[in-house]
């Protein structure tokens, strides 16, 4: 496209975009994680932000990726994970989302992508979101084909402290029109002494949701994000005992 032959990050994206695993698994579960990354290219000084901000939640979900291998292992399901900042954009929001690349996220200025013009939008669109929803929308694809049952389920994690409030949800299930299968998982994550909600701390909205809205509703496929609050996830064995939760319910 014309618009990405200006970009002023022509050439900068040479990392894979995503990183696919089990790619063949029989499993009905595809897991996806697109807030896997903290990978910012160096060109682009960590968009302005310090090394700390570069290295907080805004970038990414931290233990997503984690929590999210170790489901695929024990589960045995495939995983598509990002390889790169949600800051550059956000996989799982629209194109056009108004926070799709935020100038501001959380407390947060983002000076790197304040008065970005279009062409470089479009070439992060293009090099970035693009292939990833492609990419998911082949797996999807290639199994309804084969007459296979098909589940699609994010996986996230929020801040403990949110514009200055602390949270004390453990966990969230947000679904759409997946009632049943989001339920099911609350009710199985309810054996535990977890504090746990449907759709909290966030809820699926088809104008700043993608994977649930676009990759399950539309499609008729049960899909949910589950969100684990961060500082549950900060250790190999919290990492572990989260998984043990979730992978009989997924």
């Amino acid at each position: 496209m014309h618009a990405c032959t200006e970009s002023t990050e022509l050439g900068l994206y040479t990392r894979p975009v995503y990183n696919l695993i089990r790619e063949d698994s029989t499993h009905p579960l595809i897991l996806v994680c697109e807030h896997a990354s903290r990978y910012i290219p160096d060109a682009l000084n960590n968009l302005g932000l310090d090394d700390a901000a570069a290295r907080e939640h805004i970038a990414w979900d931290i233990g997503a990726l984690e929590l999210a291998e170790r489901l695929s292992e024990e589960i045995g399901a495939t995983l598509l994970s990002a390889n790169y900042s949600r800051l550059l954009i956000d996989l799982n929001r629209p194109r056009h989302a108004p926070d799709s690349i935020p100038a501001q996220s959380e407390i947060y200025q983002v000076p790197g992508n304040r008065e970005l013009d279009e062409a470089t939008r479009e070439y992060r669109r293009q090099c970035l979101f693009k292939p990833f929803h492609t990419r998911l929308q082949q797996l999807i694809d290639e199994r309804l084909a084969q007459g296979r049952s098909v589940r699609v389920v994010g996986i996230h994690s929020f801040t403990p402290v949110y514009y200055g409030q602390p949270r004390e949800l453990e966990a969230g299930v947000l679904f759409g029109q997946a009632k049943a299968y989001a339920q099911r998982l609350l009710d199985g994550l309810g054996h535990h002494p977890l504090k746990v909600a449907g759709n909290q701390p966030y809820r699926i909205d088809p104008l700043g949701d993608m994977t649930v809205p676009v990759h399950g509703d539309a499609r008729g496929l049960d899909s949910v994000l589950i969100e684990v609050r961060n500082d549950l996830l900060r250790s190999p064995d919290a990492v572990s005992r989260w998984a043990k939760y979730l992978a009989p319910l997924l």
